[in-house]
């Protein structure tokens, strides 16, 4: 039978970090709508869970700003990034951006079944529900049961690898 992990860990964060950079991982900017209040943050931590029923999850840092309006909303959509918005990816990671609708300004969106915006030229969306929150060290797992979902345009993913923005080569 199979022991359970220690809980004491000896792994140095920043090597942790550096040595998971070599993963490729897209980037998604996910969207909450708390009452008229508005709210995104730019994500990797992202991932498919389950077709039947059609399942996402998304990582969230317990002290970032996303995190409360998630809590509070249920509700979330992923905007899977093409590569040439690196720039509404930066500003989404930036928390000294403006909150609310004002930090929305000048960006198109549209909004489906949970009203939480989804960005006209992103890639693809998938509009979410929480089913299910669990911890996750210093991050909530938020598992989204997908409510609507599309492919909004073709085109080259952004993605992120070794602290850097990439795209495909061709």
């Amino acid at each position: 039978m199979a022991k359970d992990p220690p809980m004491v860990c000896s792994i140095d964060p920043q090597e942790f970090r550096r040595v998971l950079g070599y993963f490729a991982t897209g980037v998604a900017i996910v969207t909450t709508r708390l009452g008229e209040d508005l709210h995104g943050i730019t994500v990797n931590s992202f991932a498919s869970v389950s077709l039947d029923p059609p399942f996402v999850l998304i990582c969230i840092d317990r002290s970032a700003r996303a995190h409360s309006y998630l809590t509070q909303s249920g509700v979330f959509a992923v905007n899977i990034l093409r590569r040439d918005q690196e720039d509404l990816s930066r500003y989404f990671a930036d928390p000294s951006r403006p909150e609310g609708k004002v930090g929305f300004q000048g960006i198109p969106y549209t909004e489906k079944v949970t009203g939480s915006p989804i960005f006209e030229g992103c890639l693809a969306f998938l509009d979410c529900r929480i089913v299910a929150t669990y911890p996750g060290g210093d991050h909530t797992i938020f598992l989204g049961q997908v409510e609507a979902l599309g492919v909004l345009q073709e085109g080259d993913p952004l993605l992120f690898y070794r602290s850097q923005y990439r795209s495909l080569g061709r």
